[in-house]
């Protein structure tokens, strides 16, 4: 029985959830939103905020066991340094999820995760040389 079990699998095995979970959370982190199914989507709303809460704190234990969770130190910095100073003065609900309807090839619910505070950059498109400009 499954009663008051709190975590999600997603279907893979604690050592694959963790890094796809890590993965998902530097993506937000360096992107400033993602789009993955709605069940990943709430897992890492989940591991995002407590990423927050936990660089908030600004000590060098808690860069420390960030860089454990996610694994990348570039990003983690980024999270310390670029992110968190724009959410100080929240108290919680750092991110936002959107649902997007449901993915063609297998049905799946898409949603973006995204910081609720944050700019999200603006990309432009480069053009390609290979094509003609159209006159």
């Amino acid at each position: 029985m499954r009663h008051r079990k709190a975590d999600k699998r997603l279907g893979r095995r604690a050592a694959h959830r963790e890094a796809l979970v890590a993965a998902l959370v530097c993506g937000l982190i360096k992107d400033k939103r993602i789009e993955t199914t709605l069940p990943k989507a709430k897992v890492t709303r989940q591991a995002a905020e407590q990423m927050v809460t936990l660089a908030r704190q600004g000590t060098l234990a808690a860069r420390r066991r960030a860089i454990a969770a996610l694994r990348r130190p570039a990003v983690v910095r980024e999270l310390f340094d670029g992110i968190v100073p724009q959410l100080k003065d929240r108290h919680g609900g750092y991110t936002r999820i959107t649902k997007l309807g449901h993915r063609l090839g297998d049905g799946a619910e898409v949603a973006v995760v995204e910081w609720v505070d944050v700019a999200a950059p603006v990309r432009v498109k480069p053009e390609d040389p290979a094509k003609p400009d159209k006159a």
